[in-house]
C-alpha cells in the first residue's frame, strides 16, 4: 500500500535531471492551435455519421452533452497544468495528488488514449482521400483503404500518414507547431463554409423524431443505441485539449499561455461542432448519412455542391493529419514522462541533443500507431480510445479535489470556479459516459489495464525513481 501511495513532491516537480529537460519553445498561439489542432478532426469530419446512427438528430444533444463534460474537465485540467507545469498532463497531475499506482493507471489509459487517438484519425483521414479519389473517377481498391477487421488488408493511407506525422515530429517541437497552425486555420475554414452551404437548406421535418433511438444507450440489435451511446463515441471529437496539458515543460509562460490554450481550445471547439452539427442533420435527413465515413463531403454532393464537396474533402485531407501530429506529440510525452519517471524503461526518456525531443520514443510511438491505423477500424478504435480519456479526466476532477483539501497552500495561478461543484459533475459525467460505451469495449479495457497492472508489478514498482529516492531518504 505504502508503495502505491507514494506521491511526487509538487514543489520540486519541475525540476529534472540533467539531458531529461524538454525545451520552452511554445507561445499561447502554439498551444491554442495545438489544442484546436488535436481536437477539430475525425470527431466531427467523420464520427458525425457514426453518431447520427446511433441517435438520429439527437446527435446535436450528444455533442453538447459531451462538450460540456470536457468543457467542466478543461477547467479543472487548467488548474492543475498551471500549477505543476511539467510534462505529463493527467499521470503527472495524479501522482501527486494521489499516489504512484494510481498515475501507473493513469498514464497507462493515456497511453491507450492517445495511440488509439491517432490511429483513428488515420482511419477517417483515410476514408476522406479514398472518397475524393474515387470522386474523380480513379479507382482503388476497398482492400487497401481497410483494415481486415473492417474486410480489407490493410489500410495504407492510415499507415502512410502516421509515418509522415513521426517523422516531422521527431524535426522538433516548434517546427511541428508552427506547421499545425497553417494546419487548424484549412480545417476552420472548411468547416465555416459547409456550415454557410448547409444552413440555407435547413428543412425542420429532416429534425423529427429528435430521438429515434431514446436517451439512455441500450442494445437494439447487437447495436448500441440512443443519445449517450452517440455522445460515448463523439466525446472522441473534444479531447483534444488535453495535449495542451501534456506540453506544460515547453510552455513560456505556463501561468498565462496554458489556460488560453486549454480552455480557448475547447470553448472555439465546442461552438463549431454545435454549428456543423445542427447544420448537417437540418439539411439531410440524417439517414442518408448516418453510417458514411465522410458524412460533411456527401450531405455536401447531395445538396448538388460537388465541387464544394471535393475542395472540403481535400481540406480534410490537407488539414486533418495535424491532428494526428499533436496527438502522437501528446502520446509520446506521456511516454516519455513515465520513462523519467522509471516506470518504463530509462532509455525511452532521452532527449535529441540538438532537436529537444525525445526522438526514440517518437519512432516507437507512429510504428505502434500505424499499425492499429492500419488493422483495425474507427468505431472499435474510438470508443477505446475513450474509455481510457474518461478514467483520465475523472482522475483529473479528483486530483483537483484532492489537492484542494491537501494542499490548501500551494499558489494557484488559475482557480478553477466552483470546484466542489464543476468537480463532482466531470467526474459523474465521466462515468456516466463510461457506461454508456458498448460493453466489449468495456471488457476490452479492463483487459489493457489487467497488462498494465502485471508491467507495473514486475518491472515499475521497483524501478521507481520516487520509490529509490525515498529508500534512500532523499524524499
Amino acid at each position: 500500500m505504502a508503495t502505491w501511495s507514494r506521491r511526487k513532491n509538487i514543489d520540486t516537480i519541475t525540476h529534472q535531471e540533467k539531458g531529461q529537460s524538454l525545451h520552452r519553445t511554445l507561445g499561447w498561439p502554439h498551444l491554442l492551435a495545438i489544442g484546436i489542432g488535436s481536437t477539430v478532426g475525425t470527431g466531427i469530419y467523420t464520427l458525425l455519421g457514426v453518431g447520427a446512427d446511433r441517435a438520429g438528430p439527437g446527435v446535436i444533444l450528444a455533442f453538447a452533452i459531451a462538450g460540456i463534460v470536457c468543457g467542466f474537465t478543461a477547467l479543472l485540467y487548467a488548474e492543475l497544468a498551471t500549477m505543476m507545469p511539467a510534462a505529463g498532463s493527467a499521470y503527472t497531475y495524479t501522482y501527486a495528488a494521489i499516489g504512484e499506482g494510481a498515475a501507473w493507471v493513469i498514464g497507462w489509459s493515456l497511453i491507450l488514449e492517445y495511440a488509439l487517438a491517432c490511429a483513428g484519425v488515420a482511419v477517417g483521414w483515410s476514408a476522406y482521400l479514398g472518397g475524393m479519389i474515387r470522386a474523380i473517377g480513379i479507382p482503388i481498391p476497398d482492400v487497401l483503404l481497410m483494415g481486415p477487421h473492417a474486410g480489407g488488408w490493410i489500410n495504407l493511407p492510415a499507415v502512410l500518414v502516421s509515418a509522415a506525422a513521426t517523422a516531422l515530429l521527431c524535426l522538433g517541437t516548434r517546427e511541428s507547431a508552427n506547421v499545425n497552425i497553417a494546419l487548424v486555420v484549412i480545417k476552420l475554414v472548411a468547416l465555416v463554409v459547409f456550415v454557410a452551404l448547409a444552413v440555407p437548406a435547413f428543412q425542420g421535418v429532416n429534425l423529427t423524431p429528435f430521438m429515434p433511438h431514446g436517451f439512455i444507450a441500450h442494445q437494439d440489435g447487437g447495436e448500441t443505441r440512443g443519445v449517450m451511446a452517440a455522445a460515448a463515441i463523439v466525446f472522441f471529437a473534444y479531447f483534444g485539449f488535453d495535449t495542451v496539458s501534456t506540453s506544460a515543460e515547453e510552455t513560456k509562460d505556463p501561468s498565462r499561455d496554458l489556460v488560453i490554450g486549454i480552455v480557448g481550445s475547447m470553448a472555439v471547439c465546442a461552438l463549431f461542432y454545435m454549428a456543423v452539427s445542427a447544420a448537417a442533420v437540418a439539411s439531410l435527413p440524417y439517414t442518408e448519412f448516418a453510417k458514411s465515413e465522410e458524412p460533411l463531403a456527401l450531405i455536401l454532393r447531395a445538396m448538388d455542391y460537388p465541387v464544394t464537396a471535393n475542395v472540403i474533402a481535400t481540406a480534410v485531407i490537407i488539414a486533418v493529419p495535424s491532428v494526428i501530429l499533436t496527438t502522437l506529440y501528446g502520446q509520446t510525452r506521456i511516454f516519455f514522462v513515465m520513462a523519467r519517471d522509471g516506470l518504463l524503461p530509462n532509455r525511452l526518456a532521452s532527449v535529441h541533443a540538438t532537436r529537444g525531443t525525445p526522438i526514440l520514443v517518437t519512432v516507437i510511438t507512429g510504428c505502434a500507431v500505424a499499425l492499429v491505423g492500419g488493422l483495425f477500424s474507427l468505431d472499435e478504435i474510438a470508443e477505446l480510445s475513450n474509455a481510457g480519456t474518461l478514467v483520465a479526466f475523472a482522475a483529473v476532477g479528483l486530483s483537483v479535489l484532492v489537492l484542494r483539501r491537501s494542499r490548501p497552500d500551494l499558489a494557484r495561478v488559475y482557480r478553477t470556479p466552483g470546484a466542489w461543484v464543476i468537480g463532482p459533475l466531470a467526474i459523474a459525467g465521466c462515468a456516466y459516459l463510461f457506461a454508456s460505451l458498448p460493453y466489449s469495449t468495456m471488457i476490452q479495457f479492463v483487459i489493457w489495464n489487467s497488462i498494465g497492472m502485471v508491467v507495473y508489478v514486475t518491472y515499475g514498482m521497483g524501478a521507481s525513481r520516487l520509490g529509490k529516492r525515498i529508500a534512500q531518504g532523499a524524499e
